[in-house]
């Protein structure tokens, strides 16, 4: 997934306190726990934290109006595309994947939870993994073969990762795994900790309805982490 590096303004200082009673006594029957030291994690040229985003759908209003405004900045996205809607402006998005954007697989038909009537007929709580599985695969295909090029990330639909129902639910998360280099969720609270995240499951945080100021909060709340923080949107 391609990231947009941001500097860092502001130097951040890190705190450990561990709690060990308060009689001196018991201090020196315990033996002193040892924090755990983080992973170092360097972000490349100096930089301190990354921004990457991430759009879903193959929308008509992301070719005419988001790629032409990305493309004046340099900006590079990705794109999790759904196959029909990407057939319906072939030529336009190959150009965008020409251009440098990222083509992510979204599925081939977009499974949710039948709770949601546009998904009863492809309702993930009548898949199994076979099933996922050769979705993410033919999806993959279909891309390769209008596109000539072969996602390597994904884009959970609807933020939804298991198959079945009850005893029987089964997480589709080691499938993206294989079959991918990142899986990206939807409408999470968090930025990634780049040393420690499960790249199968990147936490992605919504764009859609927000004004500058409330994504710049977001981004203020990142920066002292030295986090990645994933937006997506449509």
């Amino acid at each position: 997934m391609r990231t947009i590096c941001v500097c860092l303004i502001l130097a951040c200082c890190f705190v450990v306190a561990v709690s060990t009673g308060c009689s001196p006594a018991r201090l020196q029957d315990k033996e002193r726990p040892t924090p755990q030291a983080r992973e170092e994690f360097r972000w490349p040229q100096g930089k301190r934290a990354a921004i990457s985003l991430t759009f879903d759908d193959a929308r008509l209003s992301q070719i005419d109006r988001g790629l032409p405004i990305l493309d004046e900045y340099g900006v590079k996205a990705t794109f999790y595309v759904s196959i029909t809607s990407l057939e319906k402006r072939l030529d336009d998005w190959k150009k965008a994947a020409a251009n440098g954007h990222e083509i992510g697989n979204h599925t081939l038909t977009h499974p949710c939870s039948g709770n949601f009537p546009f998904s009863r007929e492809r309702a993930l709580e009548n898949y199994t993994l076979a099933k996922m599985h050769a979705e993410l695969r033919d999806a993959s295909d279909s891309i390769e073969r209008l596109l000539g090029v072969r996602p390597v990330s994904f884009a959970y639909p609807c933020g939804q990762k298991f198959v079945g129902r009850g005893r029987n639910l089964k997480s589709y998360v080691p499938l993206v795994a294989e079959e991918f280099l990142t899986g990206r969720g939807w409408m999470d609270e968090w930025a990634n900790d780049p040393a420690f995240c499960d790249m199968a499951q990147l936490m992605a945080m919504e764009l859609d309805g927000k004004d500058f100021e409330q994504v710049k909060l977001l981004m203020d709340r990142t920066l002292p982490n030295g986090g990645w923080l994933i937006f997506w949107g449509h």
